[in-house]
């Protein structure tokens, strides 16, 4: 049996399809890269993963193609006997971390999230140990979760991760808004980093306006335990319920504080927000030209 994987969107590896992968492998069935239209016939399977709705799927899939992911329903998911399997690293044979979820869940609702539609209540998910099957992976582990500290095993998780001296990468971030000194100690013992493991910061949130006061607590309580405001970096979401006043004023309190704004527009399509994340996320213009001079030479490229 011969099967084709395609991945629409997203910069890492796709899990889903990893473990997909690792399903059909353990059947002795040839597994790779969709080659395209021209080669549906040669195809017993081709599976599609799309994970946001903005992203377009590409063009002359077969009929017969099985597209799931987020971006197409946030109901869906993989079989049980494909769900429950370690992933298969065959097809990213570059990545050189560990991948994966060590809990999943989350203890909020947000509106703007479907993660709490979609996996519900925090649930613990897999050890630290069970993550570690990259042969390439070293001491890199790159964690998938949405509420790392909601998790019910957090503790033990993190006491394993700063034991065996892990570089770890919260990629989806930590919630800021009600980390405990006893949970920022422990997250200052850990080796972090960013995705790339080559610059150490955490990655927390500041979604809502008037979550002010909760998130610079926040922040008093990591640089209390050792992690440097320098060492901070934020997803600061624009567009859901929030002016542009209001954006600007968490991005430039963020930036006064020390850390790094980091802007996820929610409407991609309207030009302010995709402006606006443009400028902040270009962190060497963001430094040196004013929000003021940047819109009005965008607006003069777009009109000549």
């Amino acid at each position: 049996m011969r099967v084709g994987l395609v991945q629409a969107d997203g910069k890492l590896p796709n899990l889903a399809l990893m473990q997909i992968s690792a399903y059909h492998e353990n059947q002795g069935h040839q597994v790779e890269w969709w080659q395209g239209p021209l080669f549906n016939q040669t195809y017993d399977q081709v599976y599609v993963s799309k994970i946001f709705k903005f992203s377009t799927l590409p063009e002359g899939l077969p009929d017969t193609a099985k597209i799931g992911g987020t971006g197409i329903d946030w109901t869906n998911k993989l079989p049980d006997e494909m769900y429950d399997l370690p992933p298969s690293y065959s097809l990213y044979p570059d990545c050189d971390y560990h991948l994966g979820f060590s809990m999943k869940g989350c203890r909020f609702a947000c509106k703007f999230c479907v993660v709490p539609k979609k996996e519900g209540r925090p649930f613990h998910n897999s050890t630290i140990s069970q993550l570690l099957i990259n042969k390439k992976g070293g001491d890199r582990l790159m964690l998938l979760d949405n509420d790392f500290f909601g998790s019910p095993n957090w503790e033990g998780d993190i006491t394993e991760i700063i034991r065996r001296k892990l570089k770890v990468c919260f990629v989806q971030g930590l919630n800021i808004r009600i980390i405990t000194a006893e949970q920022a100690e422990l997250l200052a013992m850990t080796r972090y980093y960013n995705s790339s493991f080559k610059k150490r910061y955490l990655t927390f949130a500041w979604d809502k306006y008037r979550d002010e006061r909760i998130v610079m607590k926040g922040m008093d309580i990591c640089e209390a335990a050792g992690i440097p405001a320098r060492n901070m970096q934020f997803f600061v979401l624009i567009g859901f319920d929030t002016t542009p006043e209001q954006d600007m004023e968490r991005v430039q309190k963020l930036f006064s504080r020390g850390a790094l704004p980091y802007v996820m527009a929610y409407d991609r399509t309207d030009p302010y927000q995709r402006d606006f994340q443009r400028w902040v996320n270009h962190r060497a213009i963001f430094k040196t030209v004013p929000w003021e001079e940047y819109q009005g030479s965008r607006a003069s490229v777009m009109i000549n």
